[in-house]
């Protein structure tokens, strides 16, 4: 049996928490404006997204909290350090989205069937300087690895949310300036939260599968077993295959049965070598077998390779 990994943070978690740092300080900055000109103009769009602005707040402090717990080194009790913080932290932001989006379609039908008098042009002011505000920190996000990053994707969700809210409470404001027609208000709302709630959806599945110890979405367990298989000659059948994701690292245990070679280590090194080439697993455990594997758990995967070699028994 060999083991092979590294546990070196990520560069990805310094290069994220200069952007992160700056977004929160844009997005506490004005939430409070559009809270105190939600109340002034008395705008549910602005009160809307300010309810964004505030989860974002809160998405971006755990963004921040979770970056810097995971770069701490594994210990005895944690052995993968705390790199599953994060996802914690992204699957704790998509609950707080989808709360508050809720609260905000209920509270906007609510407005409809009782309409009050909103200030048409201190909404336009407000909805128009958090636009740009949420365009700087959207774009600061952008610039971090959000791809690879679950957690900075959680607080670019956030931020897209509020930028649709400002858009949303941009024309509201224009419909009230220019009509008077005060349901605008409302309606556009709904709409803006109904168009977070796909993503904040998509979010919550993707972290909660992590959380559970599910496969990376782009790795097959069973796919990675057979491509195995035909791709080293001397192997004869990958079963017992796990694979899991800790923070972002994909993480793979595996036993082998091969024939039995002439240099152990050489062929080790070059399962860890392809593990890591073709699907960037650097934290794999293989444990090579001599024997023919009869269990249950190995039937399957050598019935779709059994075909590919035909060594003897």
């Amino acid at each position: 049996m060999a083991h092979n990994h590294s546990h070196t943070p990520h560069q990805s978690h310094g290069a994220n928490r200069s952007p992160l740092l700056a977004a929160f300080a844009i997005t506490a900055l004005f939430m409070l404006a559009e809270i105190i000109g939600g109340v002034l103009s008395g705008s549910l769009a602005l009160l809307a997204d300010a309810g964004h602005m505030l989860t974002d707040t809160a998405a971006l402090l755990m963004a921040l909290l979770a970056l810097q717990f995971a770069r701490r080194k594994p210990n005895s009790r944690h052995t993968f350090g705390l790199l599953r913080l994060t996802t914690l932290a992204a699957f704790t932001n998509a609950i707080a989205l989808l709360v508050i989006t809720v609260l905000i379609v209920w509270q906007a039908i609510v407005r409809f069937y009782h309409p009050e008098p909103i200030a048409g042009g201190l909404m336009m002011a407000i909805a128009v300087g958090g636009l740009l505000a949420n365009l700087l920190s959207f774009w600061l996000l952008h610039r971090g690895e959000e791809e690879k990053n679950l957690n900075v994707r959680a607080a670019m969700l956030h931020v897209l949310g509020d930028l649709l809210g400002s858009v949303g409470a941009i024309i509201a404001a224009l419909i009230i300036i220019f009509t008077g027609w005060t349901p605008a208000d409302p309606i556009l709302s709904i709409l803006v939260s109904l168009l977070v709630l796909r993503s904040a959806w998509k979010l919550l599945r993707e972290s909660l599968h992590e959380l559970l110890e599910g496969s990376p979405q782009t790795l097959d367990a069973d796919k990675l077993a057979r491509t195995l298989t035909r791709s080293i000659a001397e192997i004869r059948n990958v079963h017992h295959v796990h694979l899991w994701q800790v923070g972002e690292k994909p993480v793979i245990t595996l036993h082998v049965q091969v024939i039995p070679p002439h240099d152990h280590d050489a062929l080790l090194q070059r399962i860890h070598l392809f593990l890591h080439q073709h699907y960037q697993i650097e934290h794999a455990t293989v444990q090579m077998e001599y024997q023919r594997c009869d269990t249950t758990d190995c039937r399957l995967p050598q019935s779709a390779t059994e075909q590919t070699h035909a060594h003897p028994h």
